[in-house]
C-alpha cells in the first residue's frame, strides 16, 4: 500500500530540486552569457563613446543587433547548425558537461515528485539515491563552468568585446545566465546535502506512528 508522506523538509527538498533543474536549463539555453558591443562589420573597433547595440553570446545561442525584430525574451538564435560548429572546443566540452548535469537534475526533479509516495528504490532510500545523483550532477556543472571561460578567446567572443582571451572577457561582461548557472550549481550541492534531512524527516518515529495508526496520508511539520 502506498503511504503518502509529506514533511516540510521533504517538500522543501522537492521544490528546490525542481527549481534548480529549471534554472540550469533556462541558463543553458539562454544567449545572455556574455554581453558586449557588436562591431560594425568592416569598420573595426568603434570609437570611444559610440553608441552601439548590445551583442549577446551564449554557449549555443547568439543575439545580435540584426536580429532585433524578434522580441528579446523569446529570441535565441542558434549559431551552430551542428555540435562541431560551436564556437570553441572548450564550449563544446562545457555544453556536454552542462547537458549531462541538467539531464541528471531533471531526472531527480521528476523522481522527487514521486518521493511523497515512494520512499525507496530497490531497498535503498530514494532521498539518498537522489542526493548522490545531485552531487554527481553538481560535479558535471562545476566542470562545465570551469571550462567555459577558457573559450573566451574564440572569434565570437572577440566579436563580443575587444581583447577577449581565455579567462579574460575583455570588453565583454558576464550576463545573468552565467550567474544563474553558478547559483544553480551551489544550490545543487545544497539539495544534495539537504536530501539527507528529507530522508530523516520521512523516516522519523512520528511518521511510523502515523502509519501504524492506519493513515495513508501523513503530513508533518
Amino acid at each position: 500500500m502506498c503511504h503518502v508522506i509529506v514533511t516540510c523538509r521533504s517538500m522543501l527538498w522537492t521544490l528546490l530540486s525542481i527549481v534548480v533543474a529549471f534554472a540550469e536549463l533556462v541558463a543553458f539555453m539562454s544567449a545572455d552569457w556574455l554581453i558586449g558591443k557588436a562591431k560594425t562589420r568592416g569598420a573595426g573597433a568603434e570609437p570611444a563613446g559610440t553608441d552601439s547595440e548590445p551583442y549577446y553570446l551564449g554557449i549555443l545561442c547568439i543575439r545580435t543587433p540584426g536580429m532585433q525584430q524578434v522580441p528579446r525574451d523569446t529570441l535565441c538564435g542558434t549559431y551552430a547548425k551542428s555540435f562541431g560548429e560551436i564556437a570553441s572546443g572548450f564550449w563544446q566540452a562545457t555544453a556536454i558537461f552542462l547537458a549531462m548535469g541538467i539531464f541528471i537534475l531533471s531526472v531527480v526533479a521528476l523522481v522527487s515528485v514521486f518521493s511523497m509516495c515512494v520512499q525507496s528504490i530497490m531497498k535503498k532510500s530514494i532521498f539518498n539515491v537522489c542526493g548522490l545523483l545531485q552531487g554527481i550532477a553538481g560535479l558535471f556543472l562545476i566542470l562545465g563552468l570551469i571550462l567555459y571561460p577558457a573559450g573566451w578567446g574564440c572569434q565570437k567572443a572577440i566579436d563580443c568585446g575587444r581583447h577577449a582571451s581565455p579567462y579574460k572577457p575583455g570588453d565583454c561582461s558576464l550576463g545573468w545566465a552565467f550567474y544563474t548557472a553558478t547559483g544553480g550549481t551551489v544550490l545543487t550541492f545544497i539539495c544534495a546535502v539537504f536530501s539527507a534531512q528529507a530522508e530523516i524527516a520521512t523516516s522519523s518515529d512520528k511518521v511510523q506512528e502515523e502509519i501504524e495508526e492506519g493513515k495513508n496520508l501523513v503530513c508533518l511539520l
